[in-house]
């Protein structure tokens, strides 16, 4: 994949025109995969009904801007740790660092091409939008014609765990001591949350209506393909997300205007003979995918393509037989023809 352009192409010969609507799932194992920092020592999010994990997507989102930055891909919501400045930019700084635009040079353009400017460099505002709120010197070089908003065509639903989630019981006790000077000396206590095991589903769409506010590509959705693998891939390399690997990825790719499924996501199943809460890794799962694959038979009129991978550890089942990536993409050209399905390589 190539990384060396942070530019949308704008000429109307990349321009999204087809729907696409994506299942993706990744595990966390003895990890916490999203933690709550209103609760004490950022409790994983838990449904208090149904026991299963709770995962934002602004979770998602992060990892995915985080990994188009280090692509070297313009991202304008970065990530304050991830960030080479010596202060935290403030929203005006972000405008000039991710367009290269100075203030001086707004004051040569409408604000409609310096909307451009920015959706053409800002590769996250174009998949996700941006409220994009200056100070009033600023706004004012930038001319009423510049918009306050950008709706993000691509969104992704909250994710619930397939499982009822176990915590761990061996939680440990964090602790962490910082000199204030002199003799003096400061700790703090935490507990280490993180549960025994989650496999969880992400639902997304990609709006063509959406896509055009924003000057969202093809190339930019096909690059989905490995972005939100590899994000899950490498932005969990840290001691609190360590555990993470991305399962599955499936996007279905309409050929009708104004047309998708939706909730392909509802489709998947653990149907394996452990006992959900006594899941452990990724070698206790077996995923139906029966209804998704008669969602997809049901439909297959509208779909001009689906794109497709799997981890070597995934185990699927699919019309009574078990199997891998083999077995998971002739299931799926069963379902919607041969011609119909395309295995991508996430690492392309």
């Amino acid at each position: 994949m190539s990384t060396d352009s942070t530019t949308a192409d704008t000429d109307g010969t990349d321009t999204v025109t087809n729907r696409s609507e994506i299942v993706f799932a990744y595990d966390a194992e003895d990890t916490n995969p999203n933690g709550n920092p209103l609760s004490a020592n950022d409790k994983p999010r838990i449904d208090e009904t149904t026991g299963a994990a709770v995962v934002t997507d602004v979770r998602l989102k992060r990892y995915l801007r985080d990994q188009l930055d280090d692509d070297g891909f313009g991202v304008y919501i970065q990530n304050p740790t991830k960030s080479d400045a010596d202060a935290v930019l403030d929203r005006d700084d972000l405008f000039t660092q991710v367009t290269g635009l100075e203030e001086d040079d707004l004051g040569d353009m409408s604000g409609s091409e310096a909307a451009d400017a920015f959706l053409m460099n800002a590769t996250d505002a174009r998949y996700f939008g941006a409220t994009c709120s200056f100070s009033s010197n600023f706004q004012s070089e930038l001319g009423e014609g510049f918009p306050g908003q950008f709706i993000g065509p691509v969104q992704f639903s909250h994710a619930r765990s397939l499982n009822t989630v176990v915590q761990k019981s061996e939680s440990k006790q964090l602790s962490t001591v910082v000199s204030s000077g002199g003799d003096a000396e400061q700790g703090t206590f935490a507990t280490d949350n993180r549960l025994q095991y989650a496999f969880i589903p992400f639902h997304g769409i990609v709006n063509e209506v959406g896509a055009d506010d924003t000057l969202l590509s093809e190339s930019d959705v096909e690059r989905l393909d490995t972005l939100l693998w590899r994000a899950v891939k490498n932005q969990t390399l840290t001691r609190s997300k360590m555990g993470h690997q991305p399962r599955l990825y499936l996007r279905v790719e309409y050929e009708t205007d104004a047309f998708h499924i939706g909730t392909l996501d509802d489709g998947i199943e653990l149907t394996g003979d452990v006992p959900d809460t006594e899941l452990r890794n990724i070698t206790d799962v077996v995923l139906g995918i029966d209804d998704l694959l008669t969602d997809l038979s049901e439909y297959s009129d509208h779909i001009a393509t689906v794109k497709v991978t799997a981890d070597r550890h995934l185990t699927v089942e699919a019309n009574d037989e078990t199997g891998g990536l083999d077995h998971l993409v002739s299931a799926l050209e069963d379902a919607v023809g041969d011609d119909m399905v395309d295995e991508v390589d996430p690492y392309a």
